[in-house]
């Protein structure tokens, strides 16, 4: 078997609200990760691309959406294996609040993401359904809110 090795550094945006988190529904053409999960909006950053500007790139073409203030949260990094490409992953992790948030939309045809929608938190519970960044997002958000509480 004749295995690739792949670094990629991704952006990711967290737009919450009290009932439900922003999220799209990954497809057949999602090079990392496997299809069928719910993944937070973003991707791969272009060379030379500055991080945020590629953040709004991808949160617009998966979901249809403008962020409005993106603030970098943390950092994480992931392994996995897909279609015999092994990928070593930098993910960095924004908490945005969206411009005129209306229903999200993919606007990319063709692209690695095929549905996104507003899924409300009683909806994330089953881990299996969920990206590893997704669950690392939900921790993060559990924690913010823990902190908020103390």
């Amino acid at each position: 078997m004749n295995s690739r090795v792949r670094t990629r550094i991704s952006v990711y945006g967290i737009a919450a609200d009290a009932d439900r988190l922003l999220l799209a529904r990954l497809s057949d053409a999602s090079p990392v990760f496997p299809p069928g999960l719910w993944h937070l909006p973003g991707g791969g950053i272009d060379p030379g691309e500055q991080p945020v500007d590629a953040l709004a790139r991808e949160l617009h073409e998966e979901t249809g959406l403008t962020p409005a203030t993106a603030r970098l949260l943390d950092a994480r990094t992931y392994n996995a294996r897909r279609n015999e490409v092994s990928w070593s992953l930098t993910a960095l992790f924004y908490a945005v609040t969206l411009r005129g948030c209306r229903e999200p939309v993919v606007s990319e045809a063709g692209g690695s993401t095929e549905a996104a929608a507003w899924v409300p938190w009683s909806e994330l519970r089953d881990e299996a359904l969920l990206s590893p960044p997704t669950v690392d997002a939900l921790g993060m958000l559990a924690r913010a809110r823990e902190a908020l509480a103390d």
